[in-house]
């Protein structure tokens, strides 16, 4: 079983030498310099914070078990794919464009989800169904909230193909949706083939973050 840490709560740090950085980097650094569960990432040799969403996920609805094998879409820099591997048994295929530096138990691929090639290498790759699917994807921001949703909805649709193609009967499925719920076509395709269909925000999940999380549970084939 992997133990939760609660996060050391510490007086607010101020950035040094802000001088000459723009207000919104100054701002960004600032927030990390305070970020409690940041400093408890550091502590505990874990990859980025992260990592704790899906440690409060798992609490919640049970996600992770021994001998699994999981699906880790948009895995890089691995912080997901490091908390399932520590789960004894486990075995992760880890996804991403991004190069990420390797895990033990964790095959890492450099490959674009988007494409149908990625989809034929998986299924060449993967000899039985998985257990579970997570996507913690989230599209580069523009600042427009409306065009950010959309983005990083699409990212959501795109693991939710992977999960009905790869999960096996009664495996589950965790992707990082935007508040307001998921697109009504995902939601219904979700709970056509899911037997629970609920929404979380992990207290790891910044209170100004517009991300929520999709969980879909017991999937039917």
């Amino acid at each position: 079983m992997i133990k939760k840490q609660k996060p050391n709560k510490r007086l607010k740090e101020k950035v040094k030498t802000a001088k000459k950085r723009k207000i919104s980097s100054t701002r960004w650094l600032q927030r990390q310099l305070n970020d409690p569960y940041v400093k408890q990432s550091k502590v505990e040799g874990r990859r980025s914070r992260a990592a704790y969403k899906l440690l409060q996920i798992d609490e919640k609805f049970k996600l992770l078990k021994p001998n699994q094998l999981v699906l880790d879409l948009g895995s890089a820099p691995g912080s997901w794919s490091q908390v399932v591997s520590q789960v004894p048994g486990n075995k992760v295929i880890a996804i991403d464009k991004l190069q990420m530096d390797p895990i033990a138990g964790v095959e890492t691929l450099s490959l674009d989800l988007s494409l149908q090639e990625t989809f034929d290498e998986i299924s060449l790759l993967i000899e039985s169904k998985v257990d579970l699917v997570l996507s913690d994807m989230a599209a580069v921001t523009t600042g427009h909230k409306s065009t950010d949703h959309i983005r990083t909805q699409e990212l959501a649709e795109l693991a939710a193909d992977y999960a009905l193609k790869f999960l096996k009967i009664e495996g589950s499925f965790c992707s990082k949706v935007f508040q307001g719920g998921t697109h009504q076509t995902l939601l219904e395709t979700l709970k056509k083939n899911f037997t629970t269909v609920k929404h979380f925000k992990p207290d790891a999940s910044r209170k100004e973050s517009p991300e929520n999380y999709v969980i879909a549970q017991g999937y039917k084939g």
